[in-house]
């Protein structure tokens, strides 16, 4: 893991069909760590997927971090380990596509609680590893636009949408303007119907790392067992 600017953990589905047609068509295999030609589907995935072609197929639990002064990648490991050993699987009936702000997604079915929890264990149990925010990262939240309560989580845990304001989602497009949002909503769910995951079950922690070049890669799955 040397050469990594940042981690983060996330769900990622295991390996199989779902997993295959995410990565294809976000153009990105996080967990082989090489890009993918996206399938054609009528329309330019790549010019539609720039922002969550780098990050990889994932839903967020704890956003990017760098590690504190004086922590290293090993200690990270074994606080995951420890961590996802003490947990215990969220399932949930399936998944839907739905547009967030502008982007679609896949979100959740059904009572997301145990799913919200789950997130804000995982936030605040490795949060000492996290080095504090510089201004410039502080800056790129757009500090102006948040919520009074938004900008108290960005200082306490480094991220605006953590704890109440989490709402899972699996990001497959870039923000979109209409015509385009409907027509990528109408190929996306015809792409995904197939494969779609019913139940969806988050059964590990993924720790990813950001290298160099801004790409992440899956680095480490950590069974949760608890």
């Amino acid at each position: 893991m040397d050469m990594i600017k940042r981690y983060a953990v996330y769900y990622a589905p295991p390996e199989g069909d779902f997993a295959s047609r995410a990565s294809a068509w976000l153009g990105w295999d996080a967990a082989a760590g090489r890009p993918l030609t996206p399938p054609d589907l009528g329309l330019s995935a790549a010019e539609i997927t720039r922002d969550p072609c780098k990050y990889g197929f994932h839903g967020t639990l704890k956003p990017p971090f760098r590690l504190a002064g004086g922590r290293d990648a090993d200690e990270l490991q074994r606080a995951l380990a420890e961590l996802a050993g003490r947990l215990a699987p969220v399932t949930l009936p399936g998944l839907h596509l739905a547009s967030l702000g502008g982007f679609l997604a896949l979100v959740p079915q059904g009572d997301t609680a145990p799913l919200q929890a789950l997130a804000a264990t995982v936030v605040a149990a490795l949060d000492g590893l996290r080095a504090p925010l510089i201004q410039a990262e502080i800056a790129r939240r757009r500090p102006e636009h948040l919520t009074p309560r938004q900008r108290e989580l960005l200082d306490l845990w480094g991220y605006p949408y953590v704890m109440e304001e989490f709402r899972f989602h699996l990001t497959l497009t870039d923000r979109l303007e209409e015509p385009l949002a409907t027509q990528a909503a109408q190929i996306l769910e015809a792409h995904f119907a197939p494969v779609l995951p019913r139940p969806f079950q988050v059964a590990d922690l993924c720790l990813f790392g950001e290298a160099e070049d801004g790409r992440f890669h899956l680095l480490h799955r950590y069974t949760l067992s608890g």
